[in-house]
């Protein structure tokens, strides 16, 4: 073997060697690809389940995920979720967990829907089917509106109408706390609303039905703002269908044309007077005769060397 071959054998060497134990060192810092995750069983809903439904075992399955996918509230095996009240509506196939369950051994009742400082308040109005038409399902956001009647303490008389609360949830309609399929209420089943309210505004509503008639006023969901509104009294309506007459204004009176001013030029004044001066060559005199032909002046003066007129200014 030359040198040149023996030096090519320990340069291959080297390069395998080192090639070699790179590969090692990454294949021993990858994860393992064949091995399978570790999984866990999890309740889930089989349909869709609305609020204040108590669950039964034809509403929920298991169904097996990831460990490290599995939620810390998750209930894990279906004699935690049977015949318990469903607070927050649930869809299919969702995980149930502990916080949208009322607890064990209650019975499903609106109470454990009502969220923690809040009150459910039901009102009766015969107004609720005309107001909206069957229109307000449960999840819903509305204004309510006091209609009251007699004379009022600005002076106003014929009743008012004013905005009692505005954006306010809709629990339920009737017994009614899902929405129906057909997203509308039988206008002949439409008796009462419940809405979820404060303390307070339980005491504006409970007043309100007692001392005037209530009213509901759908708003879009995203409309979270209040709006600003004022009082509508029966004067407003008299004004609006007896609208004011509109005053007609004449057009104004073209102006007068000013009189033509006659101007009269100041007389000019009289030229001044010119003199002419006539030289003589008889006399040493200068006579100034005016050129308005009045006597002249005689004047004494020089004559030329030659004794001609000097000239005439």
């Amino acid at each position: 073997m030359s040198l040149r071959s023996f030096f090519a054998l320990i340069t291959a060497l080297v390069f395998g060697g080192s090639a070699a134990v790179g590969v090692s060192s990454y294949v021993k810092n990858q994860t393992p690809t064949g091995l399978k995750p570790v999984l866990a069983q999890v309740v889930v809903a089989a349909i869709d389940i609305p609020r204040g439904t108590v669950v039964t075992t034809e509403q929920v399955k298991i169904r097996e995920v990831p460990r490290d996918q599995l939620h810390a509230l998750a209930i894990t095996k279906l004699d935690d979720a049977v015949n318990r009240a469903v607070i927050t509506p649930m869809v299919k196939d969702e995980p149930l967990l502990e916080a949208k369950l009322a607890p064990k051994g209650s019975r499903g009742s609106m109470a454990w829907v009502t969220k923690s400082g809040m009150r459910a308040f039901t009102i009766h109005t015969p107004s609720l089917a005309s107001g909206v038409a069957g229109f307000v399902m449960p999840g819903d956001h509305v204004d309510v509106l006091l209609s009251m009647n007699g004379e009022h303490n600005d002076g106003t008389g014929g009743g008012s109408t004013s905005t009692l609360l505005q954006n306010v949830e809709v629990m339920a309609v009737d017994q009614r706390i899902d929405a129906p399929a057909e997203n509308r209420v039988d206008l002949n089943q439409l008796r009462s609303v419940t809405l979820h309210v404060t303390p307070d505004q339980a005491l504006l509503l409970d007043l309100g039905q007692n001392r005037g008639t209530l009213h509901l006023s759908l708003r879009n969901p995203e409309d979270v703002r209040d709006a600003q509104t004022r009082p509508a009294t029966l004067s407003d309506l008299r004004v609006r269908h007896n609208p004011p007459a509109p005053v007609v204004v004449a057009p104004p009176a073209p102006a007068p044309i000013p009189a033509p001013v006659l101007v009269v030029e100041a007389p000019k004044p009289p030229p001044p007077i010119q003199y002419i001066h006539v030289y003589r060559t008889a006399i040493q005199k200068i006579v100034k005769h005016p050129t308005d032909g009045s006597a002249g002046v005689a004047v004494e003066s020089e004559l030329s060397a030659d004794g001609q007129a000097v000239g005439f200014r």
